[in-house]
Parts: structure tokens; sequence; C-alpha cells
């Protein structure tokens, strides 16, 4: 049996339509979905950059990727994956502070 994804952040390429606040409600109806985080970090004339983190008990990519592309969405990266019982936050390391 694998281990329940509980956390997903993904960078996107998505166009000015649907808005974020759209794609967040998209994305937030899926099932086992419990939030939505949609930042725009880079705006051009046509396309937006977003950060989107979707978190929940038992996270399908395929559905949350499937959704962002139906939005008209690219995913550029898979930023981050948090698989287990529990979700793991970042802890600053000597690295990050250089």
């Amino acid at each position: 049996m694998e281990a329940k994804i509980r956390r997903i952040v993904l960078d996107v390429l998505k166009p000015h339509n649907p808005s974020i606040i759209e794609l967040s409600q998209r994305l937030a109806s899926l099932p086992s979905v419990d939030g939505v985080n949609i930042s725009i970090y880079e705006v051009d004339r046509q396309v937006e950059n977003a950060k989107i983190t979707v978190e929940g008990s038992d996270l399908t990519y395929e559905a949350i990727l499937e959704t962002v592309e139906d939005a008209g969405g690219t995913v550029h990266s898979i930023d981050e994956a948090v698989a287990g019982s529990v979700v793991i936050d970042d802890m600053p390391t000597l690295q990050d502070m250089n």
C-alpha cells in the first residue's frame, strides 16, 4: 500500500482567465482536498506564473494536474511533495542562511 499524499506544491504557468479565485475553488472541490493556496509571482501580458499549494488527506496528483490543464495551465515542476501520516514543514538549516 502506498503512503497517502498530503501536500503538493506546483509551479504553474496559467492564463489570466480563469482567475486564481476560480482555479482555487475548482481545486478545492476535488476529493480529499482540504485547502488550496495560489500565489502569483510573475505576470506577463497573457499569462501568470503561479505557485499552487494543495493540501489534503489523500491527494491524487492526476486529478490536480487535470484540473490545472483544464483551466489552460501548464505544470512546470513539482516543487514539493509530502506523503505519510503527517505533514512535516521544512526547517531552516545552515545552508539556508547563506
